[in-house]
């Protein structure tokens, strides 16, 4: 066991790489796959005090088990590594030397605008195969027919069918990483086979979310279809992977399937998104001290993004979610970023966006504040639509002219008077995380008092 190993604090998650029966009554059977978690290290470095995810406790030794580790190469994770984009035929004939059959890549056709070319190395020479997309459809030969780039490759990889030869050995594109080959070695990679599906229990662009039975675990999953917005969702998960605090919703893991679909797995959240929670449940059922609990459950997580330098960029309501036990968990990493870097405004929500991301794209932590100022908005109004009765396009002119939205009916002061720090305009001028975090704490304490 390397020195590395035996340093694993208590804590530390683990992925079991292959079944333990367990010989004693100490020790903790577990299954390929199973995650566990580090309780303390033994007088032995080979084993390890362990606990599975229903809670029971054992010993596990330490080679059969590896770390997990957050997945640093967002950028760089591709569905499609084979995918060279726009490259000219010779350009493509130089990659693919020396000549290895069954050596391919994929590119842009230069001929065919919105075709593609597959290119294969059989025999000492590369072949040139025109993809024609047709009616949103793949076809090399015009007989069999793919939803996407993935399908396709992956068909001619088992089968040449046709070709001068199967599809043996990818050549990836410079700088770039197979995303499946990422999320297993970092020990993200969940088994497609022990997932169920089970019911929809929400739609977006993007495709379905479902509850899942996950080896016996209620898991919530993000079923994405299409390739390229499956592309986009891997940066998502490739941040949950380095995350990790009790109020985010918790990634569990991670499916690539070879047919371009991916899923999301993470913890199952019961009482769904906290401005759906608070509309139907209203005034009469949640008392102050309930939403005093939201906000600082809210601003806890915040305050470990702040830490962390990263940005979540579409902190509302609708982007935190509830547990059985009234926790309420941040969500939707969709647009979070290590901080500083910007994007694209067009499809920004203007009310909850600061005024200084709106209009130059300057996106830190102090714009998710002013966000989070929204936020409470939302929660002491019970879940009302920001700056009520004020046309979208009104929105930015008259906040940058001053305007504050009244205190929520029942606000106490003290919370609106946050709120108003949220939404100071000059950027330097907002409070911190941590600052609100311990004033709404102060604010709890007296309330408990009284």
């Amino acid at each position: 066991m390397s020195a590395l190993q035996a340093s694993w604090p208590p804590g530390t998650e683990c992925v079991a790489k292959y079944n333990f029966q367990g010989s004693t009554e100490q020790d903790l059977p577990f299954c390929k796959g199973d995650l566990l978690t580090i309780i303390g290290v033994t007088k032995d470095p080979n084993w390890y005090k362990a606990k599975n995810s229903v809670g029971r406790e054992g010993m596990i030794p330490a080679n059969y088990v590896q770390k997990r580790e957050g997945v640093k190469s967002g950028g760089k994770l591709s569905l499609m590594p084979w995918f060279h984009g726009k490259i000219t035929r010779e350009q493509a004939e130089r990659l693919l030397y020396p000549p290895e059959t069954g050596l391919f890549l994929v590119r842009e056709s230069t001929n065919y605008p919105g075709d593609y070319t597959l290119c294969v190395s059989c025999d000492g020479k590369v072949e040139h195969y025109r993809i024609i997309y047709h009616d949103g459809k793949l076809s090399i030969d015009e007989e069999e027919y793919f939803d996407n780039l993935m399908q396709l490759v992956e068909h001619y990889t088992k089968d040449a069918d046709g070709l001068c030869t199967r599809l043996i050995k990818p050549k990836l594109m410079e700088g770039t990483v197979a995303a499946q080959d990422e999320f297993s070695r970092s020990g993200w990679a969940m088994n497609r086979k022990d997932l169920k599906l089970i019911q929809t229990i929400g739609k977006g662009e993007f495709g379905d979310v479902m509850v899942g039975d996950y080896r016996g675990t209620k898991v919530a999953v993000k079923c994405i279809k299409h390739d390229a917005t499956a592309q986009a969702f891997l940066a998502e998960a490739s941040v949950m992977t380095q995350l990790r605090h009790t109020n985010l919703v918790q990634l569990l893991g991670v499916i690539v399937e070879e047919r371009g679909s991916l899923f999301i797995v993470t913890e199952y959240m019961a009482k769904g998104s906290l401005v759906d929670y608070l509309r139907s449940r209203g005034r009469t059922v949640l008392g102050g001290e309930c939403l005093l609990k939201f906000s600082l459950d809210v601003c806890e997580a915040m305050e470990y993004l702040e830490a962390n330098n990263f940005v979540h960029r579409d902190l509302a309501a609708r982007n935190v979610l509830v547990s059985d036990d009234n926790i309420a968990k941040v969500s939707d990493f969709g647009l979070t970023k290590e901080a500083s870097s910007t994007q694209d405004t067009a499809k920004l929500p203007v009310k909850w966006t600061s005024p200084e991301a709106l209009r130059e794209k300057k996106f830190s932590t102090k714009s998710d504040v002013w966000s989070y100022g929204v936020l409470l908005w939302e929660i002491y109004s019970f879940g009302r639509v920001p700056y009520p009765r004020i046309p979208l396009k009104e929105v930015v002119p008259r906040v940058e002219k001053g305007y504050k939205m009244e205190a929520p009916d029942g606000c106490p002061a003290a919370v609106y008077d946050l709120m108003k720090q949220c939404w100071t305009l000059d950027p330097a001028g907002r409070p911190s995380f941590r600052l609100l975090r311990e004033k709404l704490q102060h604010i709890r304490a007296k309330e408990l008092h009284l």
